[in-house]
């Protein structure tokens, strides 16, 4: 579908890449993966058409088209959100709009011309879009009252999901999205990731979060050091697969210069001697042939973001407390008599459906709204800092960056320039760019300088909003790295999995006005809740199936129904064992197609380990094609866990209904 040959392209003397090439398919469902600067937007602009290549070319198949989602705002006019999502081409707008015409009462009378623009307009699909966008609006989190609106009211971000909504509504033959979770909520992003698990064309897609990656990318692209490796698998296969050839590239360089500097001890020991010159020579020109096909020394992955947390002041047992606390939004009651405790230590993640308020209570600890009713106590020398998911809640859009940092000498008179500087040079903030305003910074930026606010002034209770959003994964690795060496206390909420379960110890379900603790990880909330889904479970109800209060008897027959007794009839009681048959058929079924997965699923990790553990291992490489055999075998291999699984979690749920 599409071929990239030997491309290369610079900013000024900065090389992005140099002499790539790619050719996807049309049924290819790729990851683009790489360092913040690497060029990963860069390159869908090239294959977009809005930027061009220094070299090199790009070659669409024919009849191929393509959708592209850039990761910033794209501007909307006065069309409403329904015609945003319906303009998938040019013509289609112009036979919508002259159709909307004739129907308002135009001059035309039936003219050839406007019989035509209504054939060709349902030829095009034109009059099936509306009911799909619709739909893919919906999902995308737009209320029915949103689709008459003009675009041009809404925020930044959902007109982003008005333009993603009419490339779903278009279905091109490659999409191209440019970090497309950035701008919704958990709900929609499930949605929207169920969505594009059947789409029917190809995908790349650049984003940081590792789940849904995994869920949809069978292979990832790494844009690293000016070149393009491709792996296959999702995103875990490519780190197990690249730490495979990492070791089997350093054994490879190891063992070449134990090879030079073998045949070097030979020449320095030898080549004085004429008995021995012409062997000497000899080994000379083969340490020059080794040293020309000698691959260099593979480099570690250097985190392009390091930072740690200064250790703040150690707090009290208790490090906040609320009471009875009432909070509504006009008639919308959010929670009352609310009770909440967090203490000295704990790593707490908020989970729980979208708008049942865990935002909102985040707030309410961090104090920066008030509460209509109740307390809200504070433990002895607790210092809370808030990092909001709105980025410019916590930033004047209107200061420079070092301006914005200084402003911490407020909480620290501690800070100085130089401490600024340096801890927003760790922070990937180059020495001009401290003068630049914060209202022009990218969300990646504006993450980073949140961050440096908190280094800056640093709290002993932590309460962070969606802290992983707009960062690369190794900014999210640093951010990991850096929260598990906090000695404070931290509360947080997150849709992403990896990021939860390398820091909450704790679990807090939140669900119309009430709050149900889980004693342990994330891992252990998914057990005891029965929640199922790793991701769905973060914005599920989880209501309690089990009966409340004293179970009803059953109803006495009313008058004139006759009452059975005595003994039953032979007829009776065949008819009643081939009735307990049939309704406990479905369940032997369900049970006995569990036990087939369950060992189906236990041979395929067996399988699983033994090609990771072959990957793994340097003599692999040394076989022609045996990696990629390996490879391609553990791709299907990871196919059919994924699909499996599935139908475990599905004919697991349909037994546990079956069995009520």
């Amino acid at each position: 579908m599409l071929t990239i040959a030997g491309v290369s392209k610079s900013h000024g003397t900065r090389t992005l890449f140099a002499d790539v090439s790619l050719f996807i398919k049309r049924e290819d469902r790729l990851g683009l993966v790489g360092p913040n600067g690497a060029g990963k937007s860069t390159l869908f602009g090239l294959i977009v058409g809005s930027d061009a290549a220094d070299d090199g070319t790009i070659t669409w198949e024919r009849g191929a088209d393509f959708g592209y989602l850039p990761q910033e705002s794209v501007p909307a006019g006065d069309q409403t959100v329904l015609d945003l999502a319906t303009a998938v081409s040019p013509e289609v707008v112009a036979l919508r709009d002259r159709i909307r015409e004739l129907d308002r009462g135009g001059d035309s009378h039936g003219t050839p011309e406007d019989i035509d623009a209504h054939s060709r307009y349902e030829e095009m699909g034109g009059f099936e879009l509306e009911t799909k966008a619709k739909i893919i609006l919906t999902g995308l989190g737009f209320r029915e009252g949103d689709f008459s609106r003009p675009a041009r009211t809404f925020s930044g971000g959902w007109v982003m999901r008005a333009h993603l909504a009419r490339l779903l509504v278009q279905e091109p033959t490659l999409l191209l999205l440019d970090e497309p979770t950035n701008h919704l909520d958990l709900e929609s992003l499930l949605w929207f990731q169920d969505y594009l698990t059947r789409y029917p064309g190809g995908l790349v897609i650049i984003s940081h979060d590792r789940a849904f990656l995994n869920t949809l990318c069978t292979g990832i692209i790494e844009l690293r050091n000016e070149t393009l490796y491709r792996w296959t698998g999702n995103f875990d296969d490519y780190l197990s697969q690249k730490e495979a050839h990492h070791q089997q590239q350093i054994s490879v360089f190891k063992n070449q210069q134990r090879e030079i500097e073998h045949l070097q001890k030979f020449v320095d020991r030898f080549g004085a001697k004429a008995s021995m010159a012409s062997r000497a020579k000899s080994k000379e020109k083969q340490i020059e042939r080794l040293r020309d096909k000698a691959i260099e020394e593979p480099e570690e992955d250097i985190r392009r973001i390091s930072f740690r947390f200064p250790q703040p002041p150690r707090s009290g047992l208790k490090v906040v407390t609320l009471k009875g606390v009432r909070q509504a939004y006009g008639d919308h009651v959010v929670y009352t008599q609310l009770d909440f405790q967090a203490e000295r230590g704990q790593r707490m993640v908020l989970v729980g459906p979208n708008g049942a308020g865990k935002s909102t209570l985040l707030k309410i600890l961090a104090g920066v709204i008030p509460i209509q009713a109740g307390e809200r106590e504070l433990g002895g020398n607790v210092k809370a800092g808030y990092f909001a998911q709105n980025r410019l809640d916590n930033l004047d859009a209107k200061r420079t960056v070092i301006e914005e940092a200084m402003e911490q000498r407020v909480l620290n008179p501690e800070v100085t320039e130089r401490l600024a500087r340096t801890i927003l040079g760790g922070l990937l903030f180059r020495k001009d760019d401290v003068f630049k305003k914060v209202s022009v910074l990218s969300g990646g930026e504006k993450s980073r300088l949140a961050l440096a606010k908190l280094l800056l002034a640093p709290p002993n209770l932590l309460l962070m909003d969606e802290p992983t959003t707009h960062l690369d994964m190794a900014s999210i690795d640093a951010l990991v790295n850096a929260l598990k060496q906090y000695t404070g206390t931290v509360i947080f909420i997150s849709h992403d999995v990896y990021f939860i379960r390398q820091i909450a110890s704790e679990v807090v379900h939140v669900h119309s006005g009430k709050l149900t603790p889980y004693a342990g990880n994330y891992d252990y909330f998914l057990e005891k809740s029965r929640a199922g889904n790793e991701r769905a479970a973060l914005t599920a109800g989880l209501t309690d199936a089990r009966p409340k209060g004293p179970v009803e008897k059953p109803a006495a027959p009313t008058a004139g129904q006759p009452v059975r007794t005595g003994p039953k009839s032979k007829e009776q009681r065949r008819l009643e064992a081939e009735a307990r048959a049939a309704r406990s058929a479905p369940l032997r079924a369900a049970r006995a197609r569990l036990n087939i997965l369950e060992k189906e699923i236990a041979e395929l990790e067996r399988r699983q380990n033994e090609l990771t553990a072959a990957l793994e291992a340097p003599e692999t490489y040394t076989e022609p094609g045996r990696a990629q055999n390996l490879n391609r075998e553990l791709s299907g291999i990871v196919d059919r866990l994924h699909t499996a699984g599935e139908e475990w979690e599905k004919t697991g749920t349909l037994v546990a209904k079956l069995e009520e």
